[in-house]
């Protein structure tokens, strides 16, 4: 099955030793084995540590990940502003097939811009290689609790190894649990993928072991604070349980016969599983939400980050996603937000803009000119016309600066994202700015808790309006009558489903959650065969028109619901099973 990961993950291990620190550089490579990586007489673990940076390397950054693009626009929060053939516009087309999946979203066998191999199976490897040979390594210093430096970074490894596996369960279903097996170059391979209640049981039991022999919170020194923490492992089994108590998998598989798709029936009790899941972060006290929505992203060492993927300092993202028309701040503008997400982002005031008591103006929908305002959180995500930006008041209707129809790229609904980038409304240039990639954060712990308890109670519990008033009087949603920050009030379970897939939506907007929730959900099959949409804005004179428009037919069949195992993999091994439909 993976007889070429196998040669060119040699590479790789060479790599990981020879560049993760200066000092080996003119070490000769025909000379870098495992034994050197791994060395009984290296106290200090320099190598070994050296190769578990390169584990943690694998781990993706998702600012435009996927073919330049953010795999949000493969879902109906998004569509691309790139001429041609799109990898997400591919994606949400339904024009892909098991021979010619994109590369980008092809996790399974991929390699990234450099030829250096990011597959999550190439992470796998790497880690079992380290967590079988750390063991020799006489790494000095112990964790308070008396759990030695080295049993640490073999549990950190291990996390890594749990995390690649859940990356490709939920877009693939069951995988071949290799556990502690490293193969080699020569061996012949032709594993069975192991079913999906025994993928989720062996990643939570690794989860379980490793929690206490991590470090217990973040490491405030910013060259370290990427490392795996007890905080991390409780996050990921939380999100583990959520996606497994989820209807795709918890009695709603698509293949009622086949394991490999989620269990063959409904048990409730996974979702008190995750609901406790998420409650045990909570109880760590470890972590809390950031006072301000836009600095979970841009302060490092925030108290809300749980995992993040380092990704440095640059204006990348605005050079990618930024509005095109200003000299000072070349950009492609290559995200364009839809109508669809704009709408799920309430008033200030916390009520749905389709509510008639909202306030809500059409005649100014993003209320710039007009109270009351719309959640602060759509201003934190999205640029739209008027939104001050380099100094400037925006312009996205026809012929305006940042949309001047002149046949170039440019946003195709009339939107902007505005996530992630720096604090450049009234500056007139991009400057650097701190671009981590947060993986894990608070406010999913909350989220989680509160999709959970209310699917598992049968009526929601008031637990479940505590979760949605904190993140809502973080975000600065007002607190109205009764401090419900616009939450209704005795809701249904149906109701609340909706109400939390709706907050989970505009909380998480462009952070990789979208387009697996609505997989996990079911609803995929309904909201993507519906047309994406945007608006016209037409100036005249002083005032605004504002025409929907239809900017792209998106489809999505059954099979979708997972990926295929790339045909080139099914050809080596034939004990591998393709996923239903592809």
């Amino acid at each position: 099955m993976k007889n070429h990961i196998n040669k060119i993950l040699i590479g790789i291990t060479l790599l990981c030793v020879i560049c993760g620190c200066k000092k080996y550089e003119q070490f000769p490579v025909d000379k870098v084995t495992i034994n050197y990586v791994f060395d009984p007489r290296d106290s200090a673990g320099a190598n070994a540590q050296s190769y578990l940076y390169g584990i943690y390397a694998v781990v993706p950054n998702g600012n435009n990940r996927v073919g330049g693009d953010y795999l949000d626009a493969a879902s109906d929060d998004a569509v691309s502003s790139q001429t041609g053939s799109a990898q997400v516009t591919l994606m949400s087309t339904n024009a892909v097939t098991s021979q010619s999946f994109p590369a980008g979203e092809n996790l399974w066998e991929g390699t990234n811009t450099g030829g250096t191999p990011n597959s999550f199976w190439a992470g796998i490897r790497l880690a079992n290689e380290f967590i079988d040979n750390i063991g020799v390594v006489p790494v000095k210093g112990a964790l308070p609790n008396g759990v030695g430096t080295r049993w640490v970074w073999q549990s950190e490894a291990r996390f890594l190894r749990a995390y690649f596996y859940f990356e490709l369960v939920k877009r693939y279903g069951g995988v071949p649990l290799l556990r502690n097996t490293v193969y080699n170059i020569n061996d012949v391979i032709a594993l069975p993928r192991s079913s999906f209640p025994d993928c989720i049981t062996y990643i939570v039991k690794e989860l379980d072991a490793i929690k206490d022999s991590l470090i217990t919170a973040p490491l405030a020194n910013p060259n370290d604070n990427y490392r795996i923490t007890k905080g991390a492992a409780l996050a990921l089994k939380a999100r583990v349980l959520l996606y497994a108590a989820s209807p795709l998998f918890n009695g709603g598989n698509i293949d009622a016969s086949n394991p490999l798709t989620g269990y063959s029936n409904y048990d409730v009790n996974r979702w008190t599983l995750a609901a406790n899941a998420a409650r045990d972060v909570m109880t760590l006290g470890s972590y809390q939400l950031d006072t301000a929505y836009r600095d979970i992203f841009l302060t490092q060492n925030n108290p809300e980050r749980i995992m993040i993927r380092p990704g440095g300092n640059g204006i990348a993202t605005e050079t990618n996603n930024g509005p095109v028309g200003f000299q000072a701040a070349s950009a492609v503008g290559n995200t364009s937000p839809t109508q669809e997400l704009i709408n799920s982002f309430p008033m200030q005031n916390g009520l749905a803009i389709t509510d008639p008591s909202s306030g809500y103006n059409p005649a100014d929908p993003y209320a710039v000119n007009s109270t009351p305002k719309r959640d602060p959180r759509l201003v934190a995500n999205i640029l739209y016309n008027g939104h001050t930006w380099l100094n400037t008041s925006l312009q996205t209707f026809e012929g305006g600066q940042s949309k001047p129809d002149l046949n170039t790229q440019q946003t195709v609904t009339g939107y902007y994202m505005r996530k992630f980038m720096g604090l450049f409304e009234n500056t007139t240039t991009y400057s650097n700015h701190s671009s981590d990639w947060v993986v894990f954060r608070y406010a999913e712990v909350l989220l989680t808790l509160a999709e959970a308890e209310n699917e598992a109670a049968g009526t929601p519990p008031a637990d479940c309006y505590t979760q949605l008033y904190a993140l809502r009087a973080r975000a600065g949603i007002a607190p109205g009558t009764g401090n419900t920050y616009g939450v209704p009030q005795g809701m249904s379970t149906i109701q609340m489903r909706a109400f939390i897939q709706n907050e989970w939506r505009i909380e998480f907007a462009f952070e990789e959650h979208r387009y697996f929730d609505i997989k996990r959900w079911k609803l995929a099959q309904t909201v993507m065969n519906q047309p994406r949409t945007g608006v016209s804005i037409v100036q005249t004179g002083t005032t605004l028109t504002f025409n929907p428009i239809n900017v792209l037919t998106t489809s999505f069949t059954t099979k979708q619901y997972f990926h295929p195992i790339p045909y080139n993999e099914i050809l080596k091994d034939p004990n591998l099973k393709q996923n239903p439909g592809w």
